[in-house]
């Protein structure tokens, strides 16, 4: 049985540091690309970052694009997402989905939909 499990997120002050991680067992780990997604109460889940398979090739969206940095290590099954410089507005639930292929000519890294097995989520705080 495929299994994500997120952890990292915590209360943190506005210009802080937070490392989220995703866990993942009963899968072939190192064949799935990776992606991050948050969601807050009432708005759409969306896509924050991605990684492939290999770690060979990572993704932004503009809102995170060089605060955040996407790694993995697929001989511990985990990926980590380090968060720099959080900014209030970065308050969310953040999710790590894995699928194959998504990485791929005319792959939609940040779409939802592009991804099978999700985590159960963990909560960051930003505060002000």
């Amino acid at each position: 049985e495929v299994h994500l499990v997120e952890s990292g997120g915590d209360l943190v002050q506005a210009g802080g540091s937070l490392r989220l991680s995703c866990a993942g067992s009963g899968f072939a780990f190192a064949d799935y690309d990776i992606g991050w997604f948050r969601q807050v109460p009432g708005k759409e889940r969306e896509g924050v970052s991605c990684i492939s398979a290999s770690g060979g090739s990572t993704f932004y969206v503009p809102f995170v694009k060089g605060r955040f940095t996407v790694s993995r290590d697929n001989a511990k099954n985990t990926v980590y997402l380090e968060m720099n410089s959080l900014k209030p507005e970065d308050t969310a639930v953040y999710y790590c989905a894995a699928d194959v292929g998504v990485v791929a000519p005319g792959g939609l890294v940040f779409s939802r939909y592009e991804y099978t097995y999700w985590g159960q989520g963990t909560q960051v705080t930003v505060s002000s």
